[in-house]
Formats: C-alpha cells, sequence, structure tokens
C-alpha cells in the first residue's frame, strides 16, 4: 500500500528544490525535473520513492557537473573525479558523462586542443610538458599524440622565450644562454630546440642593444 502525494511546493530560497509531502507530511525534497513527474493524489510506494530519490541524485549530479564546466572546458576524467569527490558514486558519474557526451557537452579530442591552444595563447610549453599535463587530465595517448602533430615546437619556444627576454635582457652572454636555455627545458621543450632558440635570442638582444 502507498502513501498519497498531498502537496508539491516550491521551497523558499531553493527555487531548484520541491517539497514533497505525503498524506499531509513532509517526506522529502526533489529537483523540479523530477518533481515534475507527481501530481497531487498520486500514491507511491518505497519502490517508486526510492526510483525518485535516485533520479534525483542523478539531476542533482547532473547540474554539479554543468556548473563545474561552467568556468572552463573539462576532460571526462576530470569531471568523473569531481564527482567522486562531491560524494556521487562511480555509476552515477559514468551516467552523468553519457548525458553529456550525448548533448556534446564533453569531448576528450576537443579538451586537448583547446588546452593546447590555450597554452600556446597565454603561456606556451614544449611537447614534453603538454604530454604530462594532457596525461594528468586522463586523455588518452593517442588523442595526445594527434593534437600535438599540429604543434611547431620552434615558434612555441620563441614565444615563450619572448616572456622571459625581460629578465634575462641585462644578463652576461654565459648567464643568459644558461638561464634561457633551462628556462626553456622547463616549459617542456627539447635541448636542441632550447639551444637553438636560446642562440636567436642572444643574437637578437645584442642586435638590439646596438642599435
Amino acid at each position: 500500500m502507498g502513501q498519497k502525494v498531498t502537496a508539491l511546493r516550491v521551497q523558499k530560497g531553493r527555487r531548484r528544490r520541491v517539497n514533497v509531502f505525503l498524506e499531509g507530511e513532509f517526506a522529502f525534497s526533489l529537483h523540479p525535473m523530477v518533481a515534475a513527474k507527481l501530481a497531487r493524489g498520486q500514491e507511491l510506494d518505497e519502490e517508486a520513492i526510492a526510483k525518485l530519490k535516485e533520479e534525483d541524485r542523478l539531476e542533482s549530479a547532473y547540474e554539479n557537473a554543468l556548473h563545474y564546466l561552467s568556468f572552463r572546458p573539462r576532460s571526462e576524467h576530470e569531471i568523473s573525479r569531481h564527482l567522486l569527490e562531491k560524494g556521487y558514486t562511480p555509476d552515477e558519474a559514468a551516467q552523468v558523462l553519457e548525458r553529456l557526451r550525448r548533448v556534446h557537452l564533453v569531448d576528450d579530442r576537443e579538451f586537448a586542443q583547446f588546452w593546447v591552444e590555450n597554452r600556446e595563447r597565454f603561456r606556451p610549453r614544449g611537447p614534453w610538458v603538454l604530454r604530462a599535463e594532457l596525461r594528468q587530465k586522463g586523455i588518452a595517448a593517442p588523442i595526445i599524440e594527434e593534437v600535438l602533430r599540429s604543434l611547431d615546437e620552434e615558434t612555441s619556444a620563441l614565444r615563450a622565450a619572448e616572456q622571459a627576454m625581460r629578465r634575462y635582457r641585462h644578463l652576461d652572454e654565459a648567464t643568459f644562454r644558461r638561464r634561457m636555455l633551462g628556462f626553456l627545458q622547463r616549459r617542456g621543450f627539447s635541448y636542441g630546440v632550447a639551444r637553438q632558440v636560446t642562440e636567436q635570442c642572444w643574437r637578437k638582444g645584442a642586435a638590439d642593444l646596438q642599435e
């Protein structure tokens, strides 16, 4: 024997929650999308109530993921880890990810491309560092290699070096070369590219001083 829904009331100050009353008493609250399935007079047994609460958790997890995505694109691994940290189960996280995929709000290939382009625009990194960062985000190796194929390492290194030139311009040649080379290698550029760009930067700096 079930219990009758006697009232559905939007919570004061929390319009994203609806209070459900059974037999005149408050029973639980639901997300509006879930509560929309109910009507006054409807009977709910324990199994139906459990299913509603399960749907409510999934809807809350989905909204949590959308909020997390509102700041910047995320990889599937980041979203899953975030939901697990918020107390959702692996199965709930997997269902949320599937829903996000269906509406094209998550795509690891697009995320990897965004990550590399964002780095290129603001803080250029070499392939070694980019690989490590993308692996940390849970991006599969084939996707990483596909995205990095379009990277021009020398051009990226030159852009990164430009950011350091102001700090190193006043140094003597030996110190300049050592620091610039170390800076570029820490940014993930290969020794060969870092040495070549360091040479170009030293020559450009010397030429600028002579003008």
